[in-house]
C-alpha cells in the first residue's frame, strides 16, 4: 500500500465549511498522471492540488512544484488552489511569502497576517491578455440568458491571467441570483472564442460592501469561489473603470449554494496597461487524513 497524506482546507473564507474547498496532497512523489485524475474525481472538489518536493535550492528560484486538477482535467493555473496550497505549504512557519511553480510559471504568495484573524494570502497573477469582445445578442443565445438581463454599459470581455474568462455583466442582482444557462451550448461557443469558462457579475450585490456578485457554472456544477477569475475580473475592472487602480475590491461569490466566500481583487493601471493583478482571500484547514493506494 502507498500512503498519501492530504490536507482539505476552506479558501476566500475565515470561518469552516464556506469558501471553496480544497485538497492538497502534500506528497505526490510516484503518482502517475492518472492515478491524479483519478484522486481529483475521488475528492470531487473543484480542485485538488498535488505537491512535488524538490531540493531547497529548486524550490529557492523555481518555487515549490505544484500541478492542479480538476474533476475532469489538469488546469494549467487556478486561484483558490494556489492561495490553499500556499497556505499549507506556509504551515506554522510564519513566512512572509510562499513561491509555487505551477504550469504557468512561478506564482508568489504574500501574507498579511493580523492578530486573531485566519491567515490572509494575496497572490500575484500573470498581467492581463485581453481577448475577444462578445455582443449581448450572441451571448444570450448560447447561453439561454434573455438580452436584457445583461449589462451593456461595460464590455462583455475575454481575459486571461493565466486561464481565459468570458466575464458577462448582468444588470441586477436577482438575474444573477436566478441565473439559468445551457452549458453544452455556451461551453462549445467558448472552445471557438477563446474562453475556457464564463463569470457572471453584477454590480448589485449582497453585502454593500462588495463590489461585485458573481457566479461560476462549469461542468462539475457550480464553484464556490474562483480566483482565476478574479484576477481576471480585477483586470477588467480596472480597465473599464469598475474600480480604480490599485483599489482593493471584495467580490462575492458561492451565496447560491450556501458556500459565501470573499475574493479581494486589484490591479494596477500605467500608461493605459493593466498590470500587477493581485487576489487575495482568508484561508483555514479543515481536516487531514491519509489516502491509501
Amino acid at each position: 500500500m502507498r500512503p498519501f497524506t492530504v490536507v482539505q482546507v476552506d479558501v476566500f473564507t475565515k470561518n469552516r465549511l464556506e469558501g471553496n474547498a480544497l485538497a492538497v496532497i502534500t506528497d505526490a512523489t510516484g503518482l502517475t498522471d492518472s492515478e491524479m485524475q483519478a484522486l481529483s474525481k475521488e475528492t470531487n472538489l473543484s480542485e485538488t492540488t498535488f505537491i512535488f518536493p524538490r531540493d531547497a535550492a529548486t524550490e529557492k528560484a523555481k518555487g515549490v512544484r505544484v500541478r492542479i486538477f480538476t474533476v475532469a482535467e489538469e488546469l494549467p493555473f487556478a486561484g483558490h488552489p494556489t492561495l490553499g496550497t500556499a497556505f499549507v505549504l506556509r504551515g506554522a512557519s510564519g513566512a512572509g511569502e510562499v513561491l509555487l511553480d505551477l504550469n504557468v510559471g512561478s506564482v508568489p504568495v504574500w501574507y498579511e497576517d493580523t492578530a486573531g484573524q485566519p491567515s490572509f494570502g494575496e497572490m500575484r497573477q500573470r498581467d492581463p491578455e485581453f481577448g475577444a469582445r462578445h455582443d449581448a445578442e450572441t451571448i444570450a443565445r448560447v447561453t439561454g440568458l434573455a438580452t436584457r438581463d445583461i449589462d451593456t454599459s461595460v464590455p462583455i470581455e475575454s481575459v486571461s491571467t493565466g486561464l481565459s474568462y468570458t466575464i458577462v455583466p448582468i444588470k441586477s442582482l436577482a438575474a444573477l441570483q436566478n441565473l439559468r444557462i445551457d452549458l453544452q451550448a455556451g461551453s462549445e461557443y467558448l472552445q471557438k472564442s477563446g474562453g475556457k469558462f464564463f463569470y457572471f457579475v453584477s454590480r448589485e450585490t449582497v453585502n454593500p460592501a462588495a463590489r461585485l456578485h458573481a457566479r461560476m457554472l462549469f461542468y462539475n456544477g457550480e464553484d464556490p469561489a474562483t480566483g482565476s477569475a478574479g484576477g481576471c475580473t480585477a483586470a477588467w475592472m480596472a480597465a473599464h473603470g469598475v474600480a480604480a487602480p490599485n483599489e482593493r475590491v471584495l467580490i462575492e461569490q458561492g451565496l447560491e449554494m450556501k458556500r459565501p466566500s470573499e475574493i479581494f481583487v486589484r490591479a494596477d493601471r500605467e500608461a493605459g496597461m493593466v498590470k500587477h493583478v493581485r487576489v487575495g482571500g482568508h484561508c483555514v484547514e479543515v481536516m487531514r487524513g491519509e489516502i491509501t493506494l
